[in-house]
């Protein structure tokens, strides 16, 4: 035990190893915020779909030139929030029929791109990261570190100060409608803080595996609690721990860190389910 602490202590004095805890952290914490929200309004698949479009979008940038891209993803993955939103409450074409249209199209244009304009000797090396956040999280800048920071600040203030409209948006949009709510305004923001967290998330545990990081530690504590706060509260904490961990084993293991996370996270779900299943367990 003492030498896996000299091991972690060694690591932590290489910048890139604090950079991606910090940043990681953050992610996480975002992320598991977001989730409970998303799960309970059956907004799950949404994340999925913005986190195709942040791929094709960040293919895109790749292709251009742009050494800093993450303007550029985040921008294109904010309007195609917006437009899901306003597409998904058209009568014709229905929410989840305009995901799976905007994030299938987005995957294969940004993949096409990739392969059509190759920058890159390894392009197969190159989507595996971008896809499954291989080695992303351990290659941030410090401006990539204060640019996640600043937005992870920004997405938790918008949390903790709409906290309560959120909550009536997310339990009976109806009600709140009709209590005088602008419950259009606040579902634009749920759709904004979404694109925010995918496109910081991406770093992380990569485009294919973000609707993990949201939706596991939400689901995990609707095992065990029931009201909205202690959920969210328990979200965070097993998200964090959970994130922390993974992490910590891939740089000690050399194991993919965004597959590392996910399988943490798909643990902690099964102590959860088991543990809701005790009877006089907490509820």
């Amino acid at each position: 035990m003492s030498a896996l602490w000299e091991q972690i202590v060694l690591y932590w004095q290489f910048p890139f190893v604090r950079y991606a805890l910090i940043v990681g952290v953050l992610i996480a914490l975002c992320s598991s915020l977001l989730g409970v929200t998303l799960v309970l309004k059956r907004f799950s698949f949404i994340g999925d779909g913005l986190s195709h479009v942040a791929f094709g979008a960040m293919a895109a940038a790749s292709v251009m030139g742009l050494s800093n891209n993450m303007p550029v993803v985040l921008a294109v993955t904010v309007i195609c929030a917006v437009l899901l939103l306003r597409t998904g409450q058209n009568t014709t074409i229905k929410g989840d029929a305009a995901v799976a249209m905007i994030s299938v199209g987005a995957l294969a244009l940004g993949y096409l791109l990739m392969n059509v304009f190759s920058t890159s000797s390894n392009l197969s090396g190159d989507v595996c990261t971008t896809l499954f956040g291989s080695t992303s999280i351990l290659t941030l800048t410090l401006r990539d570190v204060w640019l996640s920071v600043i937005l992870s600040l920004a997405v938790i203030a918008v949390f903790v100060l709409f906290y309560h409209r959120i909550f009536a948006v997310t339990f009976d949009e109806d009600f709140a409608r009709a209590t005088g709510a602008k419950a259009g305004l606040y579902n634009l923001m749920i759709a904004v803080v979404t694109a925010v967290v995918i496109v910081l998330a991406m770093n992380l545990v990569g485009s294919l595996l973000i609707s993990a990081l949201v939706i596991f530690p939400a689901l995990s504590a609707m095992r065990v609690f029931k009201s909205f706060l202690s959920v969210t509260l328990c979200s965070v904490c097993l998200s964090v721990g959970c994130a922390l961990l993974g992490m910590l084993t891939a740089i000690l293991a050399g194991t993919p860190v965004g597959s590392t996370i996910v399988a943490m996270d798909m643990a902690a779900f099964g102590a959860f389910f088991i543990a809701g299943k005790i009877p006089g367990g907490m509820k």
